[in-house]
């Protein structure tokens, strides 16, 4: 009765079109009210959901991606992928998965992803006689990988519904080889839609013009190599990488490539506020929704629940992999993961998975959460910055989800995918 109580008024509170960490407050409320727990206790609960030096990590990598994002850093890694792959047949859009890997890596925003690289190359694929559904659900699948890959603020997210028991270090490089493989595949797949449509080959782009779009671009990447080799190192932590990530992204855009106006600066300041605004609102009221949950014991009754079902822990995976699937698509990543990391954590431990590879089943499921209708909040940016519509793009999709599916498997069911490279760095 008591999870019936809680997760019924969440779920009600959801369906009535409540904002999701509101839902989580007064859900709380409610559970509180119903087990007799003084409301101050959720009050301590909420303060100390925000409190934790880790978090920092987040609002320093948002504002450093929105920097590089909006600085004319995507039109660079556009024009330095294309250095790389954009001669070959369907060149564009190799160029476009490799320019989201690249631009993913510095931003750690599959949204952002989107709308920096679908705006540039979305139109200039149509001009070169790609159809603008392709167009835009190649843009919009490549952007899944920022996930994965360091600076990934779901990451960051995932550590700390693991209650810390996660380090963001092992996390962030856990995500370097899934998201390759994943940017891999989807190339492959493009390919073979190059081949079969017969699309376009690119130009080969002259040597000396070459060189200079390395060396612009290469400023930018230098934000990943500040944010892993300092990681690695241990010169500093993944929070205060994120600090000079900002840092470094400031003084390339403003003095390197000199694109943005300085008067510019203080609304890219207010909206990274407000984006950081919603998130610590949501982690605080997910903290009080997880204490209440804790206290009913209803992790400990959805292990027992998972495990009278299986003792296999592939069936149990896959039971896993489908709930998140489903969920993922009615319901945003980041709520998605501070509500069932905890519920979760018990489950995977008690069949023997790594809580890092753990991490990565769950960031591509959501990823492709994303991506999916009704609530995939980049497959909606993705179809409005390609005008295209929703039904089109999803159909268009429909290869696209089977690559990424394969992926998942992959992740799922090879830990040494995810694993191998924190083991040996770290």
């Amino acid at each position: 009765m008591d999870a019936l109580i809680l997760l019924g008024s969440f779920i009600v509170l959801i369906l009535i079109g409540m904002p999701v960490a509101y839902a989580l407050g007064l859900s709380a409320l409610i559970g509180a009210w119903w087990i007799d727990i003084p409301f101050q206790a959720l009050m301590i609960q909420v303060a100390g959901g925000v409190n934790k030096f880790s978090l920092l990590a987040i609002p320093f990598f948002v504002l450093a991606g929105a920097i590089m994002a909006e600085g004319g850093m995507s039109r660079r890694l556009v024009a330095f992928a294309g250095v790389l792959v954009g001669f070959v047949r369907g060149g564009l859009s190799l160029v476009n998965i490799m320019a989201s890997t690249f631009f993913g890596a510095i931003s750690g925003s599959s949204v952002a992803d989107t709308a920096s690289v679908g705006s540039v190359l979305i139109p200039e694929m149509e001009r070169k006689g790609y159809p603008r559904e392709f167009s835009t659900a190649v843009t919009v699948s490549g952007s899944v990988q920022a996930l994965l890959t360091p600076p990934s603020h779901n990451s960051v997210l995932y550590s700390l519904a693991a209650g810390g028991t996660v380090s963001i270090a092992s996390l962030f490089m856990a995500g370097v080889v899934p998201g390759l493989l994943m940017s891999a595949c989807l190339m492959v797949l493009c390919l073979i839609f190059a081949k079969k449509r017969d699309y376009p080959k690119g130009d080969v782009i002259p040597l000396r013009e070459a060189l200079k779009i390395c060396g612009e671009a290469l400023w930018g990447m230098m934000a990943m190599v500040i944010i892993l080799g300092g990681i690695l190192s241990g010169i500093f932590t993944a929070t205060e990488s994120a600090a000079i990530a900002v840092l470094w992204a400031f003084f390339v855009t403003m003095f390197i490539y000199r694109d943005y106006k300085w008067s510019e600066l203080p609304k890219l300041m207010h909206r990274t506020v407000r984006t950081i605004s919603i998130v610590m609102i949501l982690i605080g009221f997910a903290a009080s929704f997880g204490y209440i949950m804790t206290l009913m014991q209803i992790p400990a009754k959805i292990t027992t629940l998972f495990l009278t079902l299986s003792d296999n822990r592939y069936v149990i995976l896959m039971c896993i992999n489908v709930m998140l699937l489903l969920l993922g698509t009615v319901m945003d990543m980041a709520p998605l993961i501070l509500i069932l990391t905890p519920i979760l954590m018990p489950v995977i431990l008690g069949i023997g998975v790594d809580p890092v590879q753990f991490g990565m089943i769950m960031l591509v499921n959501l990823g492709i959460g994303l991506i999916t209708p009704p609530v995939g909040a980049v497959l909606f940016v993705g179809s409005a910055v390609g005008k295209v519509s929703i039904e089109s793009t999803v159909k268009a999709l429909l290869p696209f989800y089977a690559v990424l599916f394969l992926v998942l498997m992959l992740v799922t069911y090879i830990p040494a995918i995810s694993l191998w490279l924190p083991h040996l760095v770290l």
